[in-house]
């Protein structure tokens, strides 16, 4: 990887959204792709933003190689060069991932998008990652070779008390240090975790930003002043215009004016999304849609349906955070 410390920075230091996949009778609606990547290239949050292609919001784990390469190849016409893009690379197997990454590669991605393994319980539910941090750096290593592109961490692991859904402190320094293209950190922990785990990459490993995604969490990190290099969430999907609003005003130091959108309905919303870790794509994917984005909610089998309730719910959150719902009443039920 040949970036300086300012290319780094300027690649890691964005907003990317985790985009959902459009489907259309179980198979990828590809217009609706292409729709909702000109929303985010012809919006000003290209300027400051990014996009994730297959992540694990964008449904990667039920997609073939095919499918992954064909939204690879959509994501990067309509993003057209005005915003960077990341590339998802997750896989059943090793040589599933690595292949991922080389596809990327080829279609002229800015950096990959590395998710831990999955499948038997001993490299997902029994996985030790602070004893046996190897198991995934062995596989990140392997795609770094095959496509020596920057890479950025989506460090999900087994829920702890301390971590909440994120990789270990030994583990995260673990893999930082052995993988020199890494710039950029997913926040998927508890509060206390998050600011543990950004406070040792600010001391260990200062060339690889904090990049939080739990959106319901985004006031308490911007006011920290310190805890917000850039961000990587599912809820630029669904909210992208107030939430680019809300961190300006954090930019610009105007408190007032960013309370005013968070407890304006924003923080409500945000804290139903992640009210419960799985539901959460599914409401990402719920909201997507009542917001007119895309035009089904429904996820490929066996992530599950949505339920009438949630729907409702969001509505009316949605409603009250100001953003705009165009789905009536009879279709908002099913």
């Amino acid at each position: 990887m040949k970036l300086t410390h300012t290319e780094q920075k300027t690649l890691s230091h964005k907003l990317y959204t985790a985009l959902v996949l459009p489907l259309k009778d179980d198979e990828i609606d590809e217009q609706g792709l292409r729709q909702i990547v000109r929303y985010y290239a012809e919006h000003r949050f290209s300027r400051v933003g990014g996009l994730i292609a297959n992540p694990e919001a964008g449904e990667v784990a039920y997609l073939s190689r095919a499918e992954k390469r064909r939204v690879l190849k959509i994501v990067m016409e309509e993003a057209g060069g005005r915003m960077p893009v990341l590339a998802g690379t997750f896989g059943w197997t090793t040589k599933d991932a690595v292949e991922a990454a080389q596809d990327a590669k080829e279609f002229g991605v800015d950096g990959l998008f590395v998710i831990p393994p999955a499948g038997s319980m001993d490299v997902s539910v029994a996985w030790d990652a602070a004893k046996y941090p190897e198991v995934w750096i062995d596989q990140i290593l392997l795609q770094q070779a095959a496509a020596d592109l920057p890479m950025f961490a989506h460090p999900i692991s087994n829920s702890t008390p301390q971590w909440g859904l994120g990789l270990p402190l030994e583990a995260t320094l673990a893999v930082c240090r052995a993988v020199p293209n890494m710039i950029g950190w997913k926040m998927t922990y508890s509060p206390q975790g998050a600011r543990l785990i950004a406070r040792a990459l600010r001391e260990h490993c200062p060339n690889v930003a904090v990049m939080p995604s739990s959106a319901h969490l985004f006031h308490d990190y911007l006011a920290s002043g310190w805890q917000f290099d850039g961000a990587i969430s599912g809820s630029f999907n669904y909210a992208m215009e107030p939430m680019l609003e809300h961190i300006e005003a954090f930019d610009r130091l105007d408190l007032e004016g960013a309370r005013k959108i968070w407890n304006g309905g924003m923080a409500r919303l945000h804290e139903y999304v992640y009210a419960e870790p799985g539901r959460l794509h599914v409401r990402y994917k719920i909201a997507t849609w009542l917001r007119g984005l895309i035009d089904s909610p429904l996820m490929r089998a066996p992530m599950p349906r949505p339920r009438a309730e949630e729907i409702l719910v969001i509505s009316k959150l949605m409603t009250a955070a100001g953003l705009n719902v165009t789905r009536s009443q009879s279709e908002q039920v099913f």
